[in-house]
């Protein structure tokens, strides 16, 4: 199997923790030839996407040559947010490389279509009271009904930006207009949830529309509320929920149908908060701490797809 992943640059990335590198390595072991490119290495000329591709030696990219993209198996699209032009763009070279018969996983059109903070929107009945809008009177009214708001924009990630606001009202009008840049940029609300306090904001793994029994409950540091571990957040891995289980079943079709291979749910309470499409974390905290084979049920998948 010939695989290539698009990903950011590896000096970005926590070698020892960073589940791509952790799916590169599980297919490396079962004698997959990986090769990886970052945003910045492809092009398209003449109908057909390229790129300058590399591989993963000793904690190093070392540069293997320029191959087109329709030459390998699969691709794995795992660029981080912001989900801006560029994105879009690299998301449009993978469908040229679909179009010629490539597996991209997760597949561009339903990554484009399932923004992370948008398509939860889909399941209005497994979601808290939300809001998104660019308009700063509306969601003042929101917070003037929950009283307690989660403010986000729609395009970051790793608690970047989330400002939350609690009955006393501290900064609303500077953080509306900060956050949606003078009214002009939509973001979400949503009621906060006070769970996140006892049970953490959970990680649930979908892998090819089916979850993974253990979950990431990432509870916020001390004087902080928000449940990133890239905001200090510290992590506990615990069994799927009754209430896990039924939110994964409503959303599971949706996921299959979409070609939405590898997908990251955040849950508190019993709510789903966020759905997390474009790359994912947290498969090597679970793995650790709970032994499941995690890389291997998504390479199956992979390989099931492929007829191989």
């Amino acid at each position: 199997m010939k695989i290539a992943v698009l990903m950011d640059p590896l000096a970005q990335l926590t070698l020892k923790k960073d589940t791509t590198l952790a799916l590169i390595r599980y297919a490396e072991s079962f004698g997959a030839e990986v090769m990886c490119f970052t945003p910045d290495d492809w092009y398209c000329r003449e109908g057909e996407a390229f790129a300058q591709m590399s591989v993963i030696q000793a904690g190093q990219a070392v540069l293997k040559g320029e191959f087109p993209l329709k030459s390998v198996d699969v691709i794995l699209m795992r660029q981080n947010p912001p989900v801006d032009s560029q994105y879009l763009y690299a998301s449009f070279a993978l469908e040229l490389a679909e179009q010629s018969g490539v597996l991209v996983s997760n597949r561009p059109q339903s990554v484009r279509d399932t923004n992370e903070k948008f398509g939860v929107m889909q399941f209005s009945q497994c979601m808290p009271p939300t809001l998104l809008s660019q308009d700063r009177q509306r969601l003042r009214a929101f917070w003037e009904v929950h009283h307690d708001v989660v403010f986000k924009p729609l395009n970051a990630m790793g608690g970047h930006s989330v400002c939350r606001v609690d009955e006393v009202g501290s900064n609303l009008v500077v953080i509306l207009d900060l956050i949606t840049h003078g009214g002009t940029q939509t973001i979400m609300a949503q009621r906060y949830i006070p769970e996140i306090v006892t049970a953490g904001d959970r990680r649930i793994l979908m892998i090819h529309g089916e979850p993974v029994p253990y979950v990431l409950a990432r509870h916020p540091a001390a004087g902080d509320w928000r449940g990133n571990l890239a905001a200090g957040a510290t992590g506990e891995v615990l069994p799927l929920t009754d209430s896990e289980k039924a939110l994964c079943k409503q959303v599971s079709p949706f996921l299959k149908a979409k070609g939405l291979h590898f997908v990251g749910l955040d849950v508190i309470g019993e709510f789903i908060t966020e759905m997390n499409v474009t790359s994912p974390t947290c498969l090597v905290e679970i793995t650790e701490a709970s032994g499941l084979d995690i890389a291997g049920m998504y390479w199956e998948g992979i390989k099931r797809l492929l007829k191989i």
